[in-house]
């Protein structure tokens, strides 16, 4: 930061010091104003909030122990380096312990002076960083967004509501694109929790190495490039909610690690022998069957039964009825605010929403929605505004409700014609294909092994 965008307000009821120190500093570059008492200092402080505060310890009236109590309690921002002579350096060392930054003894340098500044500055940048991360990490609360009155989306509300108080681990289950991530969110913002980090963690976009290194950390030295020490993402998330996200994808020996975590709130970092505790509350969620899974021998059981300890199930879209409609005028309002127009569905369009499967669920609705704004010129979506796979079910697979006459086309077999057809319109760029399914690319290699398409 330049020395320009840098505000001082020095304090000190010492005229000839006082005016003597400022016009160096402002000679410096420095932005600077002054105060000759605490009452003064704390009118000036309120008023400017200045980033770095020299203040005497001696001072007539209100003494400067007395003004740093009160900038704390008013939660002034600016970092205090306290002005002390050699006779106070016990009580300008207590008033680190109160909040100040630091201290300096008169007469003092002017280069010592202006690097307790620039290290005071420095500290000042440093914590506003981490807290716009730790904001980053806690989502707001999206309960306006989630729009439904369907009895579905109604009871889901509802268990949400009750789920989320607790500390309860949670299973989040559901298809692509239902919002399971969303519903993750819901439940970390309606929580005791709430103020603390929110952190997830793709489990199915990571090697099963990358993936322990995550979420557990290293020690320096723990394998080849491993330069410093790096803690995980569950000390991230410490005393807040870590979501685990395609909890089915995740390796048997990563599996056991997790268990230990959700056992005893311990695990060690990668190279390392040291027990790290947390106190960290775990959501998961998949799109997998993972009692089948268990049953096949692929996730183990102990785990399966911890993670579910509370399952919040979301119904498909395809099951909430009236909820499409709903969702797509909703997106089509905030859509509207985004692209600075004002379009409507019409009801010719709104038809069409409703007789689709949805196989995205409701991501799928949004992208679809998102889609017609764009190439609609006029006040109203038409249906010929709508994606192709909406306009025309029938050309997804060779045939989108049936198959040999009259029997219905099971789910596994709409998957599969869906990701041919997600395929097809990606010219067989699997990358891309996996963005339109709404899924994670290492997700999509094994539904094409699943379905035998590779």
């Amino acid at each position: 930061m330049k020395n320009s965008e840098v505000s001082i307000l020095l304090v000190d009821d010492d005229a000839p010091f006082r005016h003597v120190l400022a016009g160096e500093l402002r000679r410096l570059g420095y932005q600077v104003s002054t105060a000759a008492s605490g009452e003064e200092a704390l009118s000036r402080a309120t008023d400017s909030e200045p980033q770095v505060v020299l203040l005497d310890l001696r001072l007539p009236g209100m003494d400067g122990i007395e003004v740093l109590k009160r900038m704390r309690d008013a939660s002034l921002s600016g970092e205090v380096i306290m002005l002390t002579g050699h006779g106070s350096i016990d009580t300008a060392i207590e008033s680190i312990r109160i909040g100040a930054f630091d201290y300096v003894v008169k007469p003092c340098p002017l280069d010592e002076i202006e690097l307790r500044i620039q290290r005071a500055v420095e500290r000042r940048m440093l914590r506003n960083r981490a807290s716009l991360l730790e904001r980053g990490l806690t989502p707001p609360d999206l309960g306006s967004s989630f729009v439904g009155g369907s009895p579905e989306f109604q009871r889901l509300l509802s268990l949400i509501e009750r789920v989320a108080p607790s500390d309860s681990t949670v299973l989040i289950t559901g298809e692509t694109g239902s919002g399971k991530e969303r519903v993750a969110k819901l439940i970390h913002a309606r929580s005791p929790r709430r103020f603390s980090p929110f952190v997830v963690v793709d489990c199915a976009a990571l090697q099963e190495s990358l993936l322990q290194n995550e979420l557990f950390g290293h020690e320096r030295g723990a394998f080849t490039g491993a330069d410093r020490a790096k803690p995980g993402l569950f000390e991230v998330a410490q005393h807040g909610t870590i979501f685990l996200d395609e909890i089915g994808e995740i390796s048997p020996a990563t599996q056991v690690k997790l268990l230990r975590v959700l056992d005893s709130s311990t695990f060690r970092h990668v190279g390392g022998t040291a027990e790290v505790h947390v106190d960290v509350r775990v959501l998961a969620a998949t799109n997998r069957d993972l009692p089948a899974m268990v049953r096949q021998g692929a996730f183990r059981q102990d785990l399966f039964y911890r993670l579910s300890t509370i399952t919040v199930e979301i119904a498909p879209l395809r099951e909430r009825g009236d909820d499409v409609e709903r969702l797509a005028q909703y997106f089509a309002s905030t859509l509207s605010e985004r692209f600075q127009c004002q379009r409507s569905i019409s009801h010719a369009a709104i038809q069409l929403l409703r007789a689709h499967t949805w196989p995205g669920n409701v991501r799928e609705l949004r992208h679809a929605i998102e889609a017609a704004m764009i190439v609609c010129d006029g006040p109203e979506i038409l249906p010929e505004h709508l994606p192709p796979a909406v306009r025309r079910p029938a050309a997804v697979g060779s045939a989108a409700a049936r198959l040999d006459g009259d029997r219905i086309q099971t789910l596994e077999e709409m998957e599969a014609a869906q990701i041919r057809r997600a395929l097809e319109v990606a010219d067989g760029h699997r990358g891309n294909a996996a963005k339109m399914l709404g899924i994670s690319e290492r997700n999509l290699y094994r539904k094409l092994r699943d379905h035998r398409l590779m």
